[in-house]
């Protein structure tokens, strides 16, 4: 898909992370670059969803799991899309492939859930098909007469690995997954080595919430105020200082880190800031230590002062630099802001996800199988690069929620979670027909501008 001009970086930075030095403000993109009324029936309206699954999420690269969900020949798992069904699967060769998850004979799903096998067998008529989905063994073949089995192998499904994460696209003609995220996408995320982090979250349930509530919701810190009033304490709001990359579907934004109160509070109040991080980003805790140790460098009798040019900030982003590059992960290729900012990316149509040095964020969005707009899934996962001698005591296995409110988030994704399904009864009200963004929303503006396009494309087609 191509929109118009896309608004990206007029120089080539050194390091990827760097588009931030001369990225695009609020106040650098026009009032007309995109819409800011979106209508409130697509967050409704059952028509509109029918109108996404054909023209969006039957078109569209997804993802559908992490590569080291199948780290062994044999290694399959299943993944669904409203009724459409898949089989992914590491072959002999370690590719991952991907099939229609439908047996060639009479339709008969080969698989459910996950597991390994060095042979795919149909339960109904014990049809089987090799890794690589050729049909190998047909039941009292002799009596039946030939069959061809190159004709009646497994119907391939188009599946692609990228950072670590399996895409799979229904679509059979899809464009090459590499020109779908585009050179920027991959260049960008390279230096955090995605694919060497372990998952240390992997949750998934059932929201009472359209699938665009949820995109919608990670994709602006407009809300900090009324829904994480906590943050306030510790992390300094300020919009103008936002820079945001659009790349057609995709874009990138971020909101620089700072402490609250720098120039109120004295460097013991500013340190403290830095201490209560991990209630709310827990993963803060293994830098604490060297940062201790460098805030310990300046003090003097008991007295904490900084020189000019230091800050909690800069010590932060030192202290992650050492303790990440102590544990033996090559940093280098990232700047010092991306040590402590998170960069918020998302991938159409709905991978949001945090990023910094050494760990990240993904939420999912699904639409709901049934064709609800009023419902979706989400799934919430989180990894860590971690030292290949510890990564196995904190990888996590898969929590799948069945009673709604069952499973505490921590306190931030605790607070949104409960906010997403209040707003989906606001926007059922027949008579609120439109949602007004504030340029501050821009990335909304700039997602649901994708989604017009899609459907646009389709209904010309």
């Amino acid at each position: 898909m191509s929109s118009t001009q896309p608004l990206t970086d007029p120089v080539r930075p050194a390091r990827p992370g760097e588009w931030v030095d001369t990225g695009f403000g609020l106040a650098d993109i026009g009032h007309d670059r995109f819409s800011l009324r979106i209508s409130t029936d697509r967050y409704t309206s059952r028509d509109f969803a029918e109108r996404e699954r054909e023209s969006i999420w039957m078109k569209v690269w997804q993802v559908a799991g992490r590569v080291d969900e199948l780290p062994e020949v044999g290694d399959w798992k299943v993944f669904e899309i409203y009724d459409q069904s898949f089989i992914l699967v590491r072959g002999k060769d370690d590719r991952i492939r991907g099939f229609v998850n439908a047996c060639r004979h009479r339709g008969n799903p080969l698989c459910t859930g996950k597991g390994n096998t060095q042979r795919f067998m149909c339960q109904y008529h014990l049809w089987s098909y090799d890794l690589e989905g050729k049909l190998r063994g047909v039941l009292r073949e002799r009596v039946l007469g030939p069959i061809d089995k190159d004709d009646n192998s497994l119907i391939p499904a188009s599946v692609d690995t990228f950072a670590g994460f399996i895409f799979v696209n229904p679509d059979p003609n899809a464009e090459p997954l590499a020109d779908y995220l585009g050179p920027e996408v991959a260049e960008m995320l390279a230096p955090y080595r995605l694919d060497e982090m372990v998952t240390v979250m992997d949750v998934r349930e059932k929201l009472d919430c359209n699938w665009k509530v949820v995109v919608d919701a990670f994709s602006e810190g407009y809300h900090i105020n009324g829904i994480h009033p906590e943050l306030l304490k510790v992390i300094n709001i300020d919009p103008s200082t936002s820079r945001h990359r659009f790349m057609d579907e995709h874009c990138v934004s971020v909101a620089p880190f700072e402490v609250a109160g720098v120039n109120t509070y004295g460097p013991e109040e500013q340190v403290q800031g830095i201490r209560e991080l991990p209630g709310t980003f827990p993963t803060v805790t293994a830098v604490l230590p060297r940062f201790e140790e460098l805030v310990d460098g300046y003090r003097t009798e008991g007295v904490l002062e900084f020189p000019e040019g230091v800050t909690v900030r800069t010590l932060l982003q030192q202290a992650t630099r050492d303790t990440l590059t102590g544990q033996g992960l090559d940093v280098s290729g990232l700047t010092d802001a991306q040590m402590s900012d998170n960069h918020g990316w998302v991938l159409f149509p709905n991978f949001f996800m945090t990023i910094r040095a050494g760990e990240a964020t993904v939420i999912l969005a699904l639409p709901d199988p049934d064709g609800d707009p009023n419902r979706c899934v989400w799934h919430i996962s989180s990894y860590m690069w971690l030292p290949p001698e510890v990564r196995g005591s904190f990888q996590v296995e898969p929590v799948r929620v069945e009673e709604p409110g069952s499973f505490q988030y921590f306190l931030a994704l605790q607070q949104d979670y409960e906010q997403m399904p209040r707003q989906q009864r606001g926007l059922r009200n027949k008579g609120l027909d439109h949602m007004t963004l504030v340029k501050e929303e821009i990335v909304i503006a700039h997602f649901h501008a994708a989604v017009d396009r899609y459907l646009a494309a389709a209904a010309t087609s």
